[in-house]
């Protein structure tokens, strides 16, 4: 109660009250504000989106074509006159024979091929014929008649690469009017390769040669796989993961539970964080002057390229792994301590397996950031033209081999169309293993979280 009357007249001049329910113009504009602000985050995830699904339609379309291949499937003989003069049927002796020597054997089905079907094509001539298959069909039909000898006077029907040029008539490469001004093809074989296929003599199929072949020369890009370079690029994640994860997981664990707070730590914690800013090309270099020219270490080989691979790595491992270690809230270590637990106890059966999904995580994401790698690589020699597969460790990580982003890099300098779409191909490749690492991520992240 209040012995003031409600009735008083008000004071002149005093600012009339407004109701909370009812905004005010400044309140108007700070809402406004917020709503555009709304607006312009929605745009700008839209406009990444867009980016990336541009960027990812971009490869997919260029990249595809590589996972398919134009083959040739015609009756071959096998005649003994050209491949076994002798008639011993000895491999040895019939290693002689010259690829050039299957290639007219090819050339010569062919031929009987388009007699037989009446295909009659203005123009067409021996040497349309004899460019219509790959340099690799005549090697592998050499290889396969010496693994097995008794195909020698049998007449044989199994698929055989076609040309880059053949190839790329059927993936949007090579058109008719691209054909008539082109000196590797013509529309004659453009025309015969139409009526080959309609006829089911030639059809485009999946391509697994594409991720199982090694590299091919420039002549033979139909040819050129991924085997040796997914090989590479697995050997020397193996190396970075045996090495990078407890080097960096210790000296984290060093760092954030047991070593003191001086002048020496804060210079390790920021020269560690100069390292993950450093670019990796300059890693190159250490790798090219410590493991390469001092050490002695073969170049292009897999053993440099994931020492020089987990010198890179090491600082995000070591930067991720101390976030996940301080996220422990400290009352787990307080608890652990007072029960009487000691203080490496509380660290390794405490303070870790709560930190796991973390160092994990980011363990996983320097792997994938390392895989990605390309300028490190090429200053170690990885660029190499390697054909031939490595060993089996820990021998094969000392031979020749070469790595997803290098090969990317090399397909990319060759003059043939078909080596651009390998690369987009090795790009989708890349791409995958990428995704599939960080898909591991957040299933090992949340098999292995912990609440407290």
């Amino acid at each position: 109660m209040t012995d003031v009357p409600s009735d008083l007249p008000k004071r002149v001049g005093a600012p009339a009250r407004k109701s909370l329910l009812t905004p005010d113009t400044r309140t108007k504009r700070r809402n406004a504000a917020e709503s555009r602000f709304k607006v312009y985050g929605i745009l700008a995830i839209l406009v990444a989106l867009l980016a990336l699904v541009f960027l990812l339609f971009t490869i997919i379309r260029d990249g595809s074509g590589a996972f398919r291949q134009t083959f040739i499937s015609i009756p071959v003989t096998i005649e003994a006159s050209v491949v076994d003069p002798k008639g011993n049927r000895d491999p040895a002796e019939m290693a002689g024979t010259l690829t050039m020597s299957y290639g007219a054997l090819l050339e010569q089905s062919l031929t009987n091929w388009v007699e037989q079907n009446d295909i009659r094509i203005e123009g067409l001539t021996e040497a349309d014929l004899a460019s219509f298959f790959s340099a690799q069909a005549r090697a592998d039909l050499r290889n396969r008649v010496l693994a097995n000898p008794e195909l020698v006077g049998q007449t044989v029907e199994t698929p055989a690469l076609a040309a880059s040029r053949i190839d790329g008539m059927f993936k949007g490469r090579v058109t008719r009017e691209s054909a008539a001004i082109d000196n590797r093809t013509s529309v004659a074989q453009y025309d015969l390769a139409e009526a080959m296929r309609d006829r089911g003599a030639l059809a485009t199929r999946f391509n697994w040669d594409f991720i199982t072949r090694p590299d091919a020369s420039d002549n033979r890009p139909e040819a050129a796989g991924l085997g040796v370079a997914i090989l590479g690029s697995a050997y020397m994640m193996l190396i970075v993961l045996v090495l990078a994860l407890p080097i960096g997981v210790a000296t984290s664990i060093y760092l954030e539970e047991f070593a003191p707070k001086n002048r020496l730590t804060d210079l390790i914690e920021i020269n560690i964080s100069n390292l993950a800013a450093v670019p990796s090309i300059v890693f190159g270099i250490l790798g090219l002057a410590a493991f390469i020219n001092f050490m002695g270490l073969p170049r292009s080989a897999p053993i440099v390229g994931g020492l020089v691979l987990t010198l890179m790595t090491l600082p995000t491992i070591i930067i991720s792994t101390r976030a996940a270690l301080k996220a422990v809230p400290p009352s787990i270590r307080d608890a652990a301590l007072g029960v009487g637990a000691s203080k490496m106890q509380t660290v390794f059966h405490h303070v870790l397996p709560l930190a796991m999904p973390g160092i994990l995580t980011g363990t996983i994401i320097g792997l994938a950031q390392a895989l990605g790698e390309t300028a490190p690589l090429l200053l170690i020699g990885m660029v190499a033209f390697v054909t031939t597969y490595p060993a089996a460790p820990p021998e094969g990580f000392f031979d020749a081999a070469s790595a997803l982003p290098v090969q990317v890099y090399n397909w990319t300098q060759r003059a043939d169309s078909a080596f651009f779409e390998r690369a987009s191909g090795a790009i989708i490749v890349l791409l995958a293993f990428l995704f599939a690492m960080n898909v591991l991520a957040i299933v090992l992240r949340r098999r292995f979280e912990r609440r407290w």
